[in-house]
């Protein structure tokens, strides 16, 4: 897929992509705990990049700190916005650490680049090396957001991935995919196979931010949002495995 192009065809183990950024939130890493990090989970997350490392799909990732620390939910109980939103980039520095140690445990190379200079725990985010690394079959984790506070990794996750020319974003979550209610909470709620970019700001779907969607729609980068709690689904939709949620422009 190209980046404002649709879903390719793919025969089974055959990578549909070239190169993807991975979106995984922070409370994916908790497991059934209510915080922090869970190594066993981390560990199930790493073997399934590593599948599709494996087929040579250069990757990227941007992990969320929502399990460490949210900096939108401090701000509403009177913490500074700014101050709470660094914390919550730090709190994204110490999950991509986790998950750093979790691939390179099992063999795969993987740099972590920060929008925080913190030079003994990560690269500070150069562009140009980041492709450099990606050239070189390391998958490459960045963290800290964009490095400044009012913006969600949501939007980091775009950015990262326009910057880099990725084919597509993968959106993980803990549902199927995209649907016209929270599912978790309404029975009625429709699950959405295709939207547009203007479906989603315009009916409020929960995929990603506003900010993110249209600054996905204004450089036509396709998003695919499924499952990642269904062990071989990031490797099903890099394959070209109709799974999940599409948003792009309008067929």
């Amino acid at each position: 897929m190209n980046a404002g192009g649709a879903v390719s065809e793919a025969t089974s183990g055959t990578p549909a992509f070239r190169r993807i950024l991975l979106k995984i939130s922070g409370e994916a890493l908790m497991g059934a705990g209510k915080f922090g990090i869970d190594p066993a989970v981390v560990n199930e997350i790493a073997e399934e990049i590593k599948q599709v490392h494996d087929l040579g799909v250069e990757v990227a990732v941007v992990v969320g700190g929502g399990n460490i620390f949210r900096g939108i939910a401090a701000s509403t109980q009177g913490m500074d916005r700014a101050a709470a939103d660094y914390m919550g980039m730090l709190a994204t520095v110490m999950n991509s650490v986790a998950v750093q140690d979790a691939l390179e445990k099992i063999a795969v190379p993987t740099r972590v680049q920060t929008a925080v200079e913190m030079r003994q725990i990560a690269e500070p985010f150069i562009l140009r090396r980041a492709l450099r690394h990606l050239e070189k079959g390391r998958v490459v984790i960045f963290a800290a957001g964009t490095g400044n506070p009012y913006f969600t990794t949501d939007s980091a996750a775009v950015l990262r991935a326009l910057e880099i020319g990725a084919d597509c974003i993968l959106k993980a979550t803990k549902v199927q995919g995209i649907y016209s209610a929270d599912p978790m909470t309404d029975e009625s709620a429709e699950f959405l196979e295709s939207v547009t970019y203007d479906d989603v700001l315009n009916r409020h779907l929960k995929v990603m931010d506003a900010s993110a969607i249209s600054l996905s729609r204004d450089n036509k980068l396709p998003i695919v949002v499924f499952n990642l709690r269904t062990r071989g689904n990031i490797l099903r939709v890099v394959t070209g495995e109709r799974i999940g949620s599409r948003v792009g422009p309008k067929s």
